[in-house]
């Protein structure tokens, strides 16, 4: 336990500098800004893996799997890849989200803020419980599997006509039967009083919930991935966190250039299949650590450089298919 609170612990004191010093005075955050903090979160992320490998030749954490400090770092770095690769649907739909509500981009990083917070708490919980049910019901496996191949198949063929319209969602509609929603916006405030009522919600904090909302969708997709990499609820914790703590600066860092990533989409699809054909034939076929890092690596760069070379391509093809 000294080591989960140590880690605990760590996450807090990153947030509270984040929020209390590097980003004290509301601001927009410039490309260049989200890049530098972007570069600085993946590098910690790799450089964390190292202390994965001087944990697991210790016996400072619980190791249930026996893993060695090699494979132990290998499953770390596959799942935080996994993570971060799937993060980048959940930045198209903040996105939507932000534009939906009119959310200033000065204030777009609180908004993320208190989103990581409740992410961390919800994460936390489904790692927990979903590793207690692969532990205990082994045949859960095949479930997570097979939907991990229904979502990538989803994503295959559903193409783009099923936009989100989050003032259309069940999420947005609830909250404004348990408390009145105002348009107004009062600097950084989620509540402020109006004519109508005392306590009103701003477009803030119903950004927010609905930013929750969808992260616990997103994340019944990605907690399953990860756990067909490995079932050591350290590695998934610690992979997960990483990839939600630098979320907000990839989300400023990607936010102006989401329509140059189309290709990316693919990439995901052939990720999600594959953790998902790894569960199912667990049984049968062992696939190493390097190949799985291999595989997941290789189709985001793949994604990455296609993206580039024709994605601008693809968004003039679809602009002109509209104005027709």
């Amino acid at each position: 336990m000294i080591v989960w609170t140590l880690f605990l612990l760590a996450v807090v004191f990153i947030l509270a500098l984040d929020l209390g010093v590097f980003n004290k005075t509301p601001h927009i955050i410039s490309t260049k800004e989200a890049s530098k903090w972007t570069l600085i979160w993946v590098t910690l992320s790799f450089l964390f893996s190292g202390v994965i490998y001087w944990l697991y030749t210790t016996d400072y954490i619980e190791n249930p799997d026996g893993l060695k400090p090699a494979v132990a770092s290998m499953k770390f770095i596959t799942g935080y890849l996994i993570e971060l690769s799937l993060s980048v649907d959940n930045i198209f739909v903040i996105a939507i989200i932000f534009a939906s509500f009119k959310i200033p981009q000065k204030y777009q990083h609180r908004v993320l803020f208190w989103g990581i917070l409740g992410a961390i708490v919800f994460r936390g919980l489904m790692i927990f419980f979903g590793v207690m049910l692969i532990n205990k019901f082994a045949w859960t496996t095949y479930i997570f599997g097979l939907f991990l191949l229904f979502t990538a198949a989803k994503m295959l063929f559903s193409g783009e006509d099923e936009d989100f319209h989050p003032k259309d969602s069940f999420v947005y509609k609830t909250l404004g039967k348990v408390i009145p929603i105002t348009s107004e916006m009062d600097g950084e405030k989620f509540f402020i009083s109006t004519s109508t009522a005392k306590k009103a919600a701003t477009p803030l904090f119903v950004a927010l919930i609905v930013i929750e909302v969808m992260d616990v969708l997103f994340a019944v997709d990605s907690v399953p991935a990860i756990l067909a990499i490995t079932k050591d609820p350290f590695l998934v914790f610690s992979s997960n966190i990483f990839a939600i703590l630098g979320l907000r600066s990839m989300y400023f860092f990607l936010a102006n250039m989401l329509a140059k990533f189309s290709y990316l989409e693919y990439s995901l699809v052939a990720i999600l299949a594959f953790v998902g054909l790894k569960m199912l034939l667990h049984d049968w076929i062992h696939v190493p650590e390097w190949a799985s890092l291999g595989f997941i690596a290789l189709s985001l760069l793949v994604g990455i450089l296609v993206s580039l070379k024709f994605g601008e391509e693809k968004v003039l093809t679809d602009s002109d298919s509209d104005k027709e």
